[in-house]
């Protein structure tokens, strides 16, 4: 929806949670060298939007226009890469350091582009970066092969999710993952997930032993924290690696050094914005055609317009969905 030079956007006025959150109409961003246009069709709302709305990201400066991640069509400074009216998805720096996806348009860098599989609809594509881009880079620096065992816990979680389907279509022995949910189970069980540790029936050390046959997991990809962290670090394999990248479970987490030490294991951390345009471009070589086969598929729990991105970021919080939650604009 054209408003002359003006858009939509839904911006966070201040930090201190949903109140926050107000429609606006802005000046269409200009185009700059290195950017381009995108008029967007689909924003993901993610766990970074729910931290910086309430005060949890000093770095981010309000008002801002909330969106780490999105999806649209290609308007203008595309060239040959990305021509005008294709499909194109993206993260970066927005809804962080500078306006996100929760609008109309947003000025792109050119490097952070990927085009859209023909297969897979702007809604699914706006919540594939950030835990695509994620659980593939730490899947490779934590030297993932063919035949290697994966634990990503919350198979309900983004990255969670994401790091169990890349595992699994790359050729893991095992790709597990959890939910303290026994409905969750059921459904994720549903979905083709048969490697899902229910929590509310089962530890996660007894279910890793137990899937694995008593070996462990080689690698441990862990977006929430918390005490799921220190349970995690005990399954891990001889000469394994825990890599810690999200805290939603909580920031602090106690271990027993043996763990790591008895094991020759080794414990990471991974932040997405860090890294390389190389490993980058690396990832999405690997996550275009899995997508584009279908031997990844991203899972949407629900959709809500631009106006209702309070009650996405709330349902996405509290109700805890299998799947992303993605805002359609």
């Amino acid at each position: 929806m054209k408003h002359g030079g003006n858009m939509r956007a839904m911006r966070a006025e201040g930090f201190s949670g949903y109140k926050d959150l107000k429609l606006v109409d802005l000046p269409k961003p200009a185009l700059s060298d290195g950017r381009v246009l995108v008029r967007i069709t689909a924003a993901g709302v993610t766990p970074l939007d729910h931290t910086i709305l309430s005060g949890g990201y000093p770095r981010a400066k309000a008002p801002l226009v909330l969106g780490n991640e999105g999806a649209g069509v290609v308007e203008q400074g595309g060239g040959t890469d990305f021509p005008v009216g294709t499909r194109a998805m993206f993260t970066g720096p927005y809804g962080v350091s500078e306006n996100g996806t929760y609008s109309e348009w947003v000025a792109v860098r050119r490097e952070n582009l990927c085009l859209i599989p023909d297969n897979i609809d702007d809604v699914s594509a706006a919540g594939v970066p950030v835990a695509y881009l994620t659980a593939q880079m730490t899947l490779s620096f934590a030297g993932f092969a063919n035949g290697k065992t994966v634990l990503s816990p919350a198979i309900g979680g983004s990255v969670g999710n994401a790091a169990t389907q890349l595992a699994r279509a790359q050729g893991a022995r095992h790709a597990i993952s959890t939910t303290t949910n026994h409905a969750k189970a059921q459904q994720a069980h549903s979905l083709g997930f048969d490697e899902v540790i229910d929590l509310s029936v089962e530890k996660l050390g007894d279910g890793v032993r137990r899937i694995t046959g008593g070996y462990g997991a080689d690698i441990v990809i862990d977006a929430i924290g918390g005490e799921i962290l220190s349970e995690a670090l005990g399954t891990l394999a001889i000469g394994g690696s825990l890599t810690t990248l999200g805290y939603s479970a909580g920031r602090k987490a106690t271990i027993d050094v043996t763990d790591l030490i008895w094991k020759r294991a080794s414990m990471k951390s991974f932040s997405l914005f860090s890294q390389t345009a190389e490993a980058w471009r690396t990832a999405w070589s690997v996550i275009f055609p899995l997508l584009q086969s279908g031997a990844v598929k991203p899972i949407v729990a629900k959709t809500f317009p631009l106006t209702e991105a309070a009650d996405a970021l709330r349902y996405l919080v509290e109700g805890r969905p299998l799947g992303r939650v993605v805002l359609t604009i």
